[in-house]
């Protein structure tokens, strides 16, 4: 007879993450590297920009030359000659006298703002009226003053965006190093589950859940490879769990992770070399009945099969472990949350964490959560919801009005 599972808590469970070592570093072209986690600290070689640059189209000038100027006493200035964007010039720019800019053109010798084009007014070829003043660095970026030659900029375990990728091609950086991203397996198991594409018969269902985590891998940066559906056969899913072991860096499997006498994954995950098992069972709902093994050094987690426990353990519990072996810094899971207040009053038992399911609505000008209660095995109170909210394992439940934090989905 099985043995009962003895649950953790979020925070222990959420522990055993440093038990699996970071996934090695590659070096990637700069443009496959949005969406991958910086493996190296970066130092910028070069000051930014490394020439003081025009910000408008008007004048370069000395701010000194238009102080005092205004509609009623402007400020003539002798027109030396003009820079175009892209050039370098040797004129020399003196008191009373200015050249024309282009956006983005070098700012010559002697001159230390920009007169904007719509605040002057040309007399004749050579002078030009200026009736606003303008200060020393107004209109114009000094040297460095986007980013300092040895400034550290960028470090390890950050996110690569849009915005991280133009600063890396800013500094001529080609290719970045980054950390490889984790090979995730996916293993269905239950005689009930079928292909997507087949028709269910009596008693059966579609394999639901192979998709709702390819999606989720994928959305955690990682790549997920699905190794299909397994019944409820011990050395059917002893060899498809062995083979995911051998090609993947983390594995999960779907169903088999409760006390029931068809479920074999316990079984499967003592009978492979080097396995433990690391905790069986965590003090949240939905999703109770949740392994975690540690086979070859490598995680193999044992999720529920109800589609709706599957995916909120992967978000709030299998997700910060994805994101801890990709290499991330500190604790990427700690989403955006919204404040809301509660729509009605929320039932909950002591002694677990339970993650109710809510739509947001906007009424009598303040934000609202709507639960959305259903059993964890009806996917459409997900479609449904907008987030989540999490009632405390001390506390009994939740009042109509009380102000939540909605974890967004």
């Amino acid at each position: 007879m099985k043995e009962f599972f003895k649950v953790k808590t979020i925070e222990e469970a959420l522990a055993y993450r440093t038990q699996f070592a970071p996934m090695a570093s590659e070096k990637a072209p700069l443009a496959d590297s949005v969406g991958r986690i910086l493996a190296e600290d970066i130092h910028s070689d070069i000051d930014l920009p490394d020439f003081p640059r025009s910000i408008m189209d008007g004048f370069a000038v000395s701010g000194s030359s238009t102080f005092g100027a205004s509609e009623g006493n402007p400020a003539y200035l002798v027109v030396t000659g003009s820079i175009a964007m892209g050039e370098s010039s040797n004129l020399s720019v003196g008191p009373g006298e200015a050249v024309r800019i282009s956006t983005g053109g070098m700012l010559p010798p002697g001159t230390d703002s920009v007169v904007m084009v719509e605040h002057t007014e040309a007399i004749d070829d050579t002078t030009v009226e200026v009736y606003r003043s303008v200060a020393p660095g107004q209109n114009m970026v000094t040297v460095g003053e986007d980013i300092k030659k040895g400034d550290a900029i960028l470090s390890a375990g950050q996110v690569i965006r849009p915005q991280e990728t133009g600063l890396l091609a800013a500094l001529g950086r080609q290719n970045v190093m980054v950390f490889k991203k984790p090979v995730i397996g996916i293993i269905s198991t239950g005689d009930e589950i079928v292909p997507v594409a087949q028709v269910p018969g009596p008693g059966q269902i579609r394999d639901v859940n192979t998709y709702t985590l390819m999606v989720h891998i994928i959305e955690a940066g990682a790549v997920a490879v699905p190794f299909g559906i397994v019944g409820d056969d011990y050395e059917a899913l002893l060899a498809k769990c062995s083979q995911a072991v051998a090609q993947c860096d983390l594995v999960l499997v779907s169903g088999g992770s409760s006390v029931g006498a068809r479920d074999f994954t316990i079984d499967v995950i003592s009978a492979m070399e080097d396995s433990a098992v690391l905790f069986h069972g965590i003090s949240i709902s939905p999703g109770k009945p949740t392994i975690l093994a540690r086979i070859q050094n490598k995680q193999f987690w044992g999720l529920p099969g109800h589609v709706v426990s599957a995916m909120i353990v992967f978000a709030r519990i299998v997700k910060p472990f994805i994101e801890y072996i990709s290499g991330a810094a500190g604790d990427r899971q700690q989403t955006i949350r919204l404040k809301a207040r509660l729509s009605r009053n929320v039932a909950s038992a002591q002694g677990r964490v339970d993650f109710v399911r809510v739509r947001l609505l906007q009424a009598s000008g303040a934000t609202w959560a709507d639960p959305i209660l259903g059993k964890s095995g009806l996917i459409s109170t997900m479609v449904k919801a907008d987030g989540l909210i999490e009632i405390g394992m001390n506390t009994e439940g939740l009042d109509e009005g009380s102000e939540v934090e909605v974890i967004l989905l």
